[in-house]
């Protein structure tokens, strides 16, 4: 029989880091569950006592995130699998986002996970074994009208952690992106965050919210999320990229069909720029 394994999981409060949390916790697992508000939590220390330990945190905080990582390795002994799960979605057409929005989506969404990442990859290098789950998005690999700032924030995610499995493979330490398309998580709705809107958009705006509606017209159960993510940390060879849900692969088909159909036709330019 395996050991248990040790989780840290930021974002701990709803969505899927809460169901995650509960299907670790439920098959004897342990975890270091983080949220901004612990109180969030209350009910799973109740149910799972000493196997859970609440953390306060909020991921934008730098020293804060190898504080919380430090304490959870100091409290459990080790770390197994690290869970870069806390984020939002910000709604905005590229020209109606102000920085301040801009910035605060990378903040969280982008370096946030780095640095937890950073903080967790001395432990696991020592121990010799670990996973570090990313939690990116279909839009991660393609991107849609009204969210042009969070696809980059999730496009940088994808690029160091994919640079960053490179680096840690031959210290035992594994890394994972999960690319969900549309689940039934408040991820769209109270966690969100929207720019004002240019009325010289509204046309194009009605036509974008109702492809997202066709898109997102049976969303994925997050709970059902819960077995998934046991078998991806589960493997002895996990991959480097997974889809959660039934949509995004024929969204990343048909978009990268797209991609090389262009850099084909465009060869040509591309032999020319070459000399």
């Amino acid at each position: 029989m395996t050991s248990p394994k040790i989780w840290f999981i930021t974002g701990a409060s709803r969505g899927f880091g809460r169901e995650w949390s509960i299907a670790a916790l439920e098959r004897g697992d342990r975890v270091a569950a983080t949220a901004r508000d612990t109180s969030t939590l209350d009910d799973l220390v109740e149910r799972f006592g000493d196997a859970i330990l609440p953390l306060q945190l909020d991921v934008n905080d730098h020293d804060a995130d190898f504080a919380a990582v430090a304490q959870a390795h100091e409290h459990f002994g080790r770390l197994d699998v690290i869970v870069n799960n806390a984020g939002y979605g910000h709604f905005g057409f590229i020209e109606e986002i102000t920085e301040d929005e801009a910035r605060a989506q990378i903040e969280t969404n982008l370096f946030g996970a780095l640095w937890v990442t950073q903080a967790a990859l001395p432990f696991l290098r020592e121990q010799g074994s670990g996973h570090i789950i990313q939690v990116s998005s279909i839009g991660g690999i393609s991107a849609f009208p009204l969210v042009g700032i969070y696809h980059a924030s999730k496009w940088g995610l994808e690029g160091f952690s994919q640079a960053l499995a490179q680096e840690v493979a031959d210290f035992g330490i594994h890394v994972t992106l999960v690319e969900p398309g549309g689940f039934s998580t408040d991820w769209g709705g109270a966690s969100a965050s929207h720019s004002e809107q240019n009325p010289a958009y509204d046309a194009f705006r009605e036509k974008t919210m109702q492809g997202r509606a066709s898109r997102n017209a049976e969303p994925g159960d997050p709970h059902a999320s819960g077995a998934a993510i046991l078998q991806i940390v589960d493997a002895q060879e996990p991959p480097l990229r997974v889809f959660f849900g039934t949509a995004p692969l024929g969204i990343a088909k048909a978009d990268y069909a797209k991609r090389l159909e262009t850099w084909e036709k465009w060869n040509h330019v591309s032999e020319l720029a070459q000399g």
